[in-house]
């Protein structure tokens, strides 16, 4: 079955998108989830181990596993697993390669189109690092789009958004955060002014401010662990990851109870919402900030905002659309799974694949302001930088370029990248043309050939 494929890298999770003919949905990707751990885990013997299983085994070795890899790209030390080490771009290859795999093995092919995204405040040299990654991973040929663009075509495509209609992306994901404005075209979506963003502020910060409240509550007993000793690395994997499912129960209820295992030493913390609320409130007033400064870069006032878009898994802690909504005076606007937003959103720039399964290369979506094969000028191009939206239905027969030919080489580097030519299609309207023209000439030739013979015969 042909298919296209988005796929979003992030900090904690990784999750990607399945654009068929007829729809886009989520691919599962974890054991018990559609999304699955940014965790790799190299073991004494084989190869490198991601996702769920890898997750499971760092939690008994962990300095056989690593997290939080992307947050270390542009780091020039190798990541030290056991007694080797690998390089950044090589690991999160390795989780990329592994979303592959699964998609190869569930619909028994690669996939014709990838979409990557990123975040959109990183600069040229964290973005020419993270285009090693799908080289890392085995593939040619990718497409490379920023997060909130990929999350506002998401929601273009889910809510009806006349053209000209601007909205805000509030990007709050496991370790970094954005805040882009986005105004809506005919063909997609384009960002207006300048993307801003906290490179280090996510949800494993608010983890960290829970653990220090446990530490807090138990009168310094983490402070007091042995760090040589192999039970405390444990133990800390374990209240690690504790304090997380703490923090998703308190997006959902005003009370949690939290368990601690130490080599030495039991107890239980209870942290109300309140409490919780008043450790990340100056976090979230930072990102606010940022907001505020994306939105006078792009020249635009909070009263022009239709919604404010809240992406990322900790958008969803209660108070974030709380104090979005008080200072800006907009609705926000979280949709049920806040994690899928940007994958979906990318399988839908990637589009659906041709409807008879060819298997040429998926033309690229026509970029938001830029006009049309054919088109005659259309005044200048709208201001802001252009994003793709889910590219329009073909005009013509499917086919697209013919089997054999070789993709372009290098990525495509996200909506900036040019269309192929609508010159590529062969003559005569693909494939069925050729192949009609080819029977037909068969045809007079064997005519001809008995016209010849028959008169030969007679004279």
């Amino acid at each position: 079955m042909a298919y296209n494929l988005g796929v979003d890298l992030g900090t904690t999770f990784v999750a990607a998108a399945i654009a068929h003919p007829d729809q886009v949905k989520m691919f599962s990707l974890g054991d018990h989830s559609m999304v699955a751990p940014a965790v790799v885990f190299l073991p004494e013997e084989g190869e490198l181990i991601t996702g769920d299983a890898a997750g499971r085994r760092a939690a008994s070795h962990p300095d056989r596993g690593v997290r939080e890899l992307k947050r270390r790209l542009g780091d020039p030390t190798p990541v030290k697993l056991g007694d080797a080490t690998r390089p950044v771009t090589t690991l999160l290859g390795s989780l990329l390669g592994d979303v592959l795999g699964k998609a190869t093995s569930v619909y028994g092919a690669p996939p014709e189109r990838v979409v990557l995204t990123h975040p959109a405040n990183w600069g040229p040299f964290r973005r020419s690092l993270f285009e090693e990654v799908p080289r890392a991973a085995g593939l040619a040929d990718v497409t490379l789009v920023t997060e909130p663009e990929a999350a506002g075509v998401h929601y273009a495509s889910a809510h009806r958004l006349e053209d000209g209609e601007i909205v805000a992306v509030y990007d709050l994901g496991g370790g970094t955060f954005d805040a882009t404005i986005l105004r809506k075209q005919p063909h997609g979506v384009e960002i207006v002014g300048s993307p801003e963003g906290i490179e280090r502020l996510g949800g494993i910060d608010f983890d960290e401010a829970i653990s220090s409240y446990v530490n807090y509550a138990g009168d310094g007993a983490l402070d007091e662990l042995d760090r040589r000793d192999p039970r405390t690395a444990v133990a800390l994997a374990r209240l690690r990851h504790d304090c997380a499912l703490a923090k998703e129960a308190l997006s959902v209820d005003t009370e949690t109870t939290l368990p601690v295992f130490l080599p030495d030493r039991n107890f239980v913390v209870t942290l109300t919402r309140a409490a919780f609320e008043d450790m990340v409130r100056a976090q979230i007033e930072s990102t606010i900030g940022a907001l505020l400064r994306a939105l006078r870069s792009a020249g635009i006032a909070p009263a022009d905002l239709s919604t404010v878009l809240l992406v990322g898994g900790s958008s969803r802690i209660p108070l974030v659309s709380r104090m979005v909504s008080e200072e800006l005076g907009r609705p926000t606007v979280v949709g049920a799974h806040p994690k899928y937003a940007v994958a979906l959103g990318a399988a839908a720039i990637a589009g659906p694949p041709p409807a008879n399964g060819s298997t040429g290369p998926h033309p690229a979506p026509v970029p938001a302001g830029t006009p049309r094969p054919g088109a005659g000028p259309g005044g200048p191009a709208p201001a802001g930088r252009p994003a793709p939206g889910p590219p329009a239905p073909p005009s013509g027969p499917p086919g697209g370029v013919a089997p054999g030919t070789p993709p372009p080489a290098g990525p495509h580097h996200g909506p900036g990248a040019p269309a192929p030519s609508p010159g590529t299609a062969p003559a005569g309207g693909g494939r069925g043309g050729a192949r009609a023209w080819v029977f037909f000439l068969g045809v007079v030739l064997v005519v001809m050939l008995l016209t010849y013979v028959g008169l030969r015969l007679f004279q």
